[in-house]
């Protein structure tokens, strides 16, 4: 199977880089993270596209690791320094499950995307801060995000500068991303912004249509954002592909853990799961 044979080649054409449509695709891209601090790239999948991740995912969806709890809007163990609601303090809900780049089989067409060339490609020249490498953790590099009823992500901000995500299949109602564009910088943390946003008060919030089909290049460092709570039976599948400007960098012990649960990685994709 080629991967790129998934894609709208006519809209997106990866296998042309630098030809006039690609590089007016980069451009458009990178004015729009410029504006709102991310790229949403709809109908990047072709309808066939769609259909296949979504039959890979339903089949991959069982290998998937449940994490659950109240969650921090800082993704970390807040120290004594902070006073009684503050941001830092607060927690919410989060529920979801994850399928480890480890267990997802060579056959998958999310894993063989993912692993092209042309796609790394693309999305270096969008982000713009040099050679691009596949994340080098064996879990986290890539993963396939399940989310079902009730399970939501809290608002939060991600610990690294930018994540790529794929929209596969959208849950019958609720699932929506919701964010806050460039709530915070480098030079100010916006703690009062921030706790309005977490005491209800939304109208800086931007909802995100993620459309299956839809590659979305997300700046969530500076960005608050949050997956509204899911309702009904269908799934919601979204593909988190992970970059980065060096060759070598992984995940903790723990975070596999917690989030895959094993820190040791299956030396080749199993089989069959479970694994006997």
């Amino acid at each position: 199977m080629d991967p790129l044979d998934l894609v709208d080649l006519e809209r997106f054409p990866l296998r042309e880089p630098n030809s006039a449509r690609w590089l007016q695709v980069v451009a458009q891209a990178r004015l729009d993270i410029t504006a709102i601090g991310a790229a949403e790239i709809s109908d990047f999948l072709t309808p066939d596209g769609v259909a296949a991740m979504v039959a890979d995912a339903e089949a991959l969806a069982p290998r998937g690791h449940r994490s659950g709890g109240r969650g921090g809007v800082y993704l970390e163990q807040p120290g004594a320094q902070w006073p009684e609601g503050h941001p830092r303090l607060h927690r919410m809900d989060y529920g979801v499950s994850a399928v480890g780049y480890d267990v997802i089989p060579s056959a998958s067409p999310l894993r063989a995307l993912y692993e092209s060339e042309e796609l790394t490609r693309f999305i270096e020249a969008i982000i713009d801060r040099g050679p691009l490498y596949h994340y080098a953790d064996p879990c986290g590099a890539l993963n396939l995000a399940v989310m079902t009823e009730g399970d939501e992500l809290q608002w939060h901000f991600d610990q690294t500068d930018f994540v790529v995500s794929l929209a596969i299949q959208s849950a019958e109602r609720g699932g929506d991303f919701e964010v806050v564009p460039r709530i915070r910088s480098r030079a100010d943390e916006s703690y009062d912004a921030v706790s309005r946003v977490l005491r209800g008060e939304h109208q800086d919030v931007v909802t995100l249509a993620m459309t299956p089909g839809t590659l979305l290049i997300f700046e969530g460092r500076n960005s608050l954002h949050r997956v509204s709570p899911i309702h009904g039976v269908r799934r919601r599948h979204v593909g988190l592909l992970a970059y980065d400007t060096t060759a070598t960098t992984v995940s903790s012990e723990e975070l596999r853990r917690t989030r895959y649960g094993r820190s040791e990685a299956f030396a080749t994709p199993p089989v069959s799961w479970p694994v006997s």
